[in-house]
């Protein structure tokens, strides 16, 4: 990271599975493009990403002030259960989204924070934690579930246990979140701060628990466009989130270091 901290402004891009650079355009290319520098391909496994150890790349304004950064994006695991699955995302976001509320025509979206336990007013649905005991911070049913429910009970998409928390304690353990700043003139350009946190010993309840307490909620990016075509398309993005201030709740120990 030294390295990567020093090379300053570096062109947006990313590193394909072949092995080919190539220009990135996407808003997380903040995250490819600290990937590409530390030669890790994009889509690459479920393993940790670098020397056993995950990179995670969040916005910040300020790099002296890390701790007030924007949400970080922790995982965009697709769901595996509920209408999500049984039908398809065209069909998910007719049945559970809205119309584009900043005008773009003849687009329908999916979004809003989802936090446990509190309908959200874009969607209408509410996140439960089905087979895990927020009082006691337990595990009550192997085969619970992160569900997105209706007001009438439906489950409209889900994650088993199985799924996410495998996926969270293998690749997780050890995170090292790195700040970044982004300027788009005259090219879209990230320049990553030298100071990193690094979160390390992490398990399955915990995560749990900090989805019980709020701290981490989904906030999908969910879309369709040209819903009314003959081709409408669509794009999925499922996403985990947490704000900077709450990694804490996440790990056993987490420290802030210079490189």
């Amino acid at each position: 990271m030294t390295r990567v901290h020093g090379v300053g402004w570096i062109d947006s891009k990313q590193l394909d599975s072949d092995g080919q650079l190539k220009p990135c355009t996407a808003p997380q290319c903040g995250g490819f493009t600290l990937e590409a520098e530390l030669g890790i391909p994009k889509n690459s496994d479920a393993e940790p990403d670098f020397l056993g150890w995950e990179v995670k790349q969040f916005a910040v304004e300020d790099f002296e002030r890390i701790e007030s950064a924007k949400p970080i994006t922790l995982m965009t695991s697709e769901p595996d259960g509920g209408f999500y699955k049984v039908a398809d995302v065209e069909a998910f976001i007719r049945k559970f989204g809205y119309a584009d509320k900043q005008g773009r025509e003849d687009r329908m979206n999916f979004g809003g924070r989802h936090f446990a336990g509190r309908s959200c007013a874009p969607t209408g649905l509410t996140m439960q934690l089905t087979g895990f005991d927020g009082v006691t911070g337990k595990i009550v049913d192997a085969n619970g579930e992160i569900a997105l429910l209706s007001p009438a009970g439906e489950v409209a998409a889900s994650w088993s246990f199985k799924k996410i928390l495998e996926h969270w304690s293998h690749k997780h353990s050890k995170a090292v979140y790195v700040p970044s700043k982004r300027q788009l003139e005259p090219v879209r350009q990230y320049a990553y701060g030298n100071k990193v946190r690094l979160a390390q010993r992490t398990d399955s309840l915990r995560l749990l628990r900090a989805f019980a307490a709020g701290a981490v909620y989904y906030d999908p990016g969910i879309k369709l466009e040209g819903a009314s075509s003959e081709k409408p398309k669509n794009k999925k993005r499922s996403q985990f989130r947490v704000a900077s201030r709450n990694i804490a709740a996440l790990y056993e120990t987490v420290e802030t270091v210079e490189v």
